[in-house]
């Protein structure tokens, strides 16, 4: 299955990603920005790319898996997977031109509460793959070695 260290080097780097995004957009001013900008978009690729992985290389080889319990748990990731894409698309419709890579910021105190719920959402992902998807896998991996 994929290597751990490249999960977790996604996982570290989205966070940062978010926690420099977030300082940024707390003034209104730095929304324009480029900086901003590019930080923005590329917190959303490796979002997408991340999600992508996890369903592909993790989900979609355990809902094949003979146990139902396990099957079960890759069927909650995916279903999470598929609301947080339809939440996250949602999102940047509202708030950004993608083709153009601009943020489009009517209401700076919506756009904010809304980036923090949408932001909060993803890392809330990244711990339960983290505490709950992670440990199942290296388990199921350990028993396939034995």
């Amino acid at each position: 299955m994929t290597a751990f260290s490249k999960l977790h080097a996604q996982n570290h780097k989205i966070t940062e990603l978010s926690n420099v995004f977030l300082y940024l957009v707390q003034s209104r001013e730095m929304c324009d920005t480029e900086t901003a900008c590019d930080v923005f978009f590329e917190y959303t690729g490796k979002v997408k790319e991340h999600i992508e992985l996890v369903d592909r290389e993790l989900c979609g080889k355990l809902i094949s898996y003979p146990d139902q319990t396990v099957k079960n748990t890759a069927d909650r990731f995916l279903s999470g997977s598929t609301e947080i894409k339809r939440i996250f698309n949602k999102y940047l419709k509202d708030w950004c031109n993608e083709s153009s890579r601009r943020l489009t910021i009517r209401n700076h105190d919506e756009f904010l509460s809304e980036t923090e719920q949408m932001f909060g959402l993803v890392l809330d992902r990244i711990q339960r793959e983290t505490e709950h998807l992670y440990p199942l896998i290296r388990k199921l991996e350990e028993r396939e070695a034995a």
